[in-house]
């Protein structure tokens, strides 16, 4: 993917609930990631700590230096979120977590005094109690699919979403746009950072799939939704992946599916 502009918008601070007396939930994981039928390089990571509610995928910026360094830093960096008491703390971690990541980057690519672009997008899931928060920048994303239907909680930070939201183009011709690669926002890509943060309510029998962009690419949303309605945690990953590479499958593919019970 290419990087466009670094458009400026505020975190979206969650409102904290007062904690559920619902019975307690929980949740199993199944993650994967192919480097496709083009790449000779995976640049996309994952992570899956289901011990303390946490998921990430990033998708390292292909085409440009060390994509993978970049992508495998972010998913390093959550790994060393604790299980802290509280809601706020947990999102603090996160956050200060990949602020200190769009730092290092940044000095990175301006080490021997060039200019790189050294960057990943980045989506992560945070569960607590009966609260799922989900953190993004760029154009990885977070579904739910909730009793048949498939919801997508993230919104794209990428050139073509700004096309859509401005009407200059439809939906459906976003992702054959010559600019559909250009995202609007990655962590390493500018020296200040900017997350989109929003949260939901959990329900036994949610189901969560955080993907890079090289699964929607090629799967609709509605072969998305019939995949995610069958199967184990396990198979649903698969079966995603599966058929992105029936297809083309030009960029890696990496998803992550979370199960609520």
């Amino acid at each position: 993917m290419d990087i466009g502009f670094n458009k400026g918008i505020a975190v979206i601070e969650p409102k904290h609930n007062e904690p559920s007396t619902a019975k307690e939930l929980h949740w199993r994981s199944a993650g994967l990631t192919h480097v496709g039928k083009i790449r000779r390089h995976n640049e996309d990571s994952f992570l899956e700590r289901s011990d303390i509610g946490l998921w990430a995928v990033a998708d390292g910026m292909g085409g440009h230096s060390a994509g993978d360094v970049a992508s495998q830093m972010i998913v390093d960096s959550l790994n060393q979120v604790t299980d802290e008491d509280s809601l706020p703390q947990r999102i603090s971690q996160i956050e200060d977590q990949l602020l200190q990541v769009n730092q290092h980057l940044i000095e990175k690519a301006t080490e021997g005094g060039q200019r790189l672009t050294i960057g990943s997008t980045v989506v992560a899931l945070l569960t607590y109690r009966d609260l799922g928060v989900f953190i993004w920048a760029g154009d990885s994303r977070i579904y739910r699919h909730r009793e048949d239907q498939l919801q997508q909680l993230s919104a794209d930070h990428s050139q073509v979403e700004l096309y859509v939201e401005q009407g200059l183009i439809s939906r459906e011709e976003a992702s054959h746009h010559p600019h559909a690669n250009m995202i609007t926002r990655a962590v390493g890509a500018a020296d200040e950072l900017f997350l989109d943060m929003d949260m939901c309510n959990l329900r036994s029998g949610d189901r969560f799939l955080l993907c890079s962009d090289g699964l929607t690419k090629h799967v609709t949303d509605l072969e998305i939704r019939d995949l995610l309605a069958d199967g184990d945690t396990g198979a649903a990953a698969n079966n995603l992946v599966d058929l992105s590479l029936t297809r083309k499958a030009a960029d890696n593919i990496t998803v992550v599916v979370v199960d609520i019970f």
